[in-house]
């Protein structure tokens, strides 16, 4: 059963645990893995990770071999028709780049679209490159029928563009949390105003995609090796509300004006740049929280 899962925290190895899942649970899920990085001695970053069982140093074939198996279970236990957003980042080992897409096109997902994030800021001041401030979400999709990249954003997503400007949570123990804008981003763009879907993290930290996931009125399945932070993560979605002001930041971006259609009917300038009509365009309703009774 379904219940027997949702809207809650699993502690545990991700791969393990996703094996206990049933097929085709799923409709989106949001996470960010451990990078392989191989740092394992100096800096803030290291010294704050509560994950002592866990090793952010494997050979990269193993730590590759281990991702393709962790996101083919996913896919197994999404429904078709269902996305996964997965972020990452270019590494570098020895010299030789590695890129993510070195083992997404190894898996069963198609790669509907890589996404810039843009953190606005860089941990690495060694001069060897550029200060590499951007990371990746690649969007994976499962197809449905004849849906082999799936169905159209409505127009007041599709509006955003490919490269996301924000942050990460500045006052989170984690010592790499995506901001709360990311997940709520995901998963609103693809679900829309649908409520009780179930969204998945396994790598969930300090519940950041959880905490999205319950604001938008969905249930959630969170998996994390660490126990301090499946503790944290706990806590923090006792207190959701608090952040729903955050949640409400990012949906206000998602504002339709009229679409292309419309404005290539009433012959007003379709294009980004150059001329337009002066007439103001209306914007349709935004989608608003749903406010639980008990807090009325």
């Amino acid at each position: 059963m379904i219940k027997d899962y949702q809207n809650k925290i699993f502690c545990g190895d991700a791969l393990t645990i996703l094996k206990l899942l049933p097929d085709e649970i799923v409709d989106v899920g949001v996470t960010s893995p451990p990078y392989n990085k191989g740092e394992n001695k100096k800096g803030w970053l290291v010294a704050n990770v509560k994950y002592k069982g866990a090793s952010d140093k494997l050979p990269e074939n193993l730590y590759q071999e281990n991702q393709i198996a962790v996101l083919d279970e996913i896919f197994r236990i999404t429904k078709p028709g269902g996305s996964f957003f997965y972020n990452h980042k270019i590494r570098w080992e020895r010299g030789k780049l590695l890129h993510p897409m070195d083992w997404l096109r190894k898996t069963k997902w198609v790669i509907r679209q890589e996404i810039i994030w843009d953190r606005m800021i860089a941990a690495n001041i060694r001069g060897w490159r550029f200060w590499q401030v951007e990371e990746r979400v690649y969007w994976l999709y499962k197809p449905k029928g004849t849906h082999h990249i799936g169905e159209e954003l409505k127009p007041r997503h599709a509006l955003l563009t490919s490269i996301w400007r924000f942050s990460p949570e500045r006052e989170n123990p984690h010592p790499a949390p995506f901001p709360l804008a990311l997940p709520i981003r995901c998963i609103f763009s693809v679900m829309d105003e649908k409520r009780e879907g179930l969204v998945i993290d396994p790598y969930c930290g300090s519940g950041t995609t959880l905490v999205a996931a319950k604001i938008l009125g969905h249930n959630f399945i969170g998996i994390d090796i660490s126990k301090e932070y499946v503790e944290f993560s706990e806590k923090r979605l006792k207190n959701y509300k608090a952040e729903e002001k955050y949640a409400n930041e990012e949906i206000s971006k998602h504002v339709v004006v009229k679409t292309f259609k419309e404005r290539k009917e009433k012959g007003e300038f379709t294009g980004k740049y150059g001329k337009q009509n002066n007439k103001k365009l209306e914007q349709q309703s935004v989608f608003k929280l749903k406010v639980d009774a008990e807090a009325k």
